[in-house]
């Protein structure tokens, strides 16, 4: 049973489905990319990243946490915190990960030239049987948070580790950027600095639309636009969930300067 914040999904074949993986024929065709872009609203890249890369980075922040108690049940939520916001998101370490060739260069080359990462980087960590309503992503297009620059923005979701379906990964809303971008350029959606709902199987009924799930491994890389409707599943299996939220886009498109301090979950973004 897959649910988001406790709600049920509904796993009939009308509102469930699989995200398309890049076919290797178009990975290094960027006309093709930027059509499936425009098509689906998503890039769902298999094996994007060197998985030993990724999984140095897992172990690296397994160890950076450690003095907080946080795997052994005795967590200390203040050393933890410290430990993430002082440490870990401004440090080296996360810096070097999210600015890895096989990132930075794709990029360049996808987007034609000079590229900008947004400071503010998120690192999602959710244990397993974590649920109720504020707990998963809920659902969302990333305009809404970043409206004071293009929203040629583009956002990298990376599972940090392997991420199969009951361990809680992103899922998409199947063809939602296109009634996002029309109701934006008509003005008739606008949503403000917030998520639109936390209850997805009652969104997908509103749209006859399919969730688009997948079994997420290390390596993997999400590329999705700033209007594709998008949340995550609760956490129901025997391990934590670790991912990582990253944004480029043309070094010459405006840029929305909130974004540019270290991320904080206290930051008003």
């Amino acid at each position: 049973m897959l649910t988001s914040n406790g709600h049920v999904l509904d796993e009939s074949a009308a509102r469930l489905g699989e995200l398309s993986a890049v076919p290797d024929a178009e990975r290094h065709d960027r006309d093709a990319l930027w059509e499936r872009l425009r098509h689906d609203g998503y890039l769902f890249l298999r094996g994007a990243l060197d998985p030993e890369v990724v999984e140095r980075f897992r172990d690296y922040y397994h160890r950076a946490l450690a003095p907080s108690g946080v795997w052994t049940g005795a967590e200390d939520r203040a050393e933890f915190r410290r430990l993430l916001f002082r440490e870990v998101v401004p440090g080296p370490e996360y810096a070097a990960f999210c600015t890895q060739p096989a990132v930075r260069d794709w990029y360049a080359w996808f987007l034609g030239g000079e590229t900008f990462l947004h400071r503010r980087r998120l690192l999602r960590h959710v244990r397993p049987g974590e649920s109720g309503v504020g707990t998963a992503t809920q659902a969302h297009y990333d305009l809404v948070y970043l409206r004071e620059g293009t929203d040629r923005v583009l956002s990298s979701w990376i599972p940090l580790g392997d991420c199969p379906v009951p361990r809680g990964g992103l899922i998409y809303l199947e063809g939602s950027h296109h009634w996002v971008l029309a109701r934006e350029r008509a003005r008739s959606l606008r949503h403000p600095a917030t998520s639109l709902t936390a209850d997805l199987p009652g969104l997908a009924d509103e749209h006859d639309a399919r969730w688009l799930v997948a079994d997420y491994r290390a390596g993997d890389m999400v590329v999705h636009s700033a209007y594709v409707v998008h949340a995550a599943l609760d956490n129901v299996d025997d391990d934590y969930r670790l991912s990582t939220d990253i944004r480029y886009q043309r070094a010459g498109d405006p840029i929305d300067w909130r974004w540019q301090r270290h991320w904080h979950d206290q930051d008003g973004l």
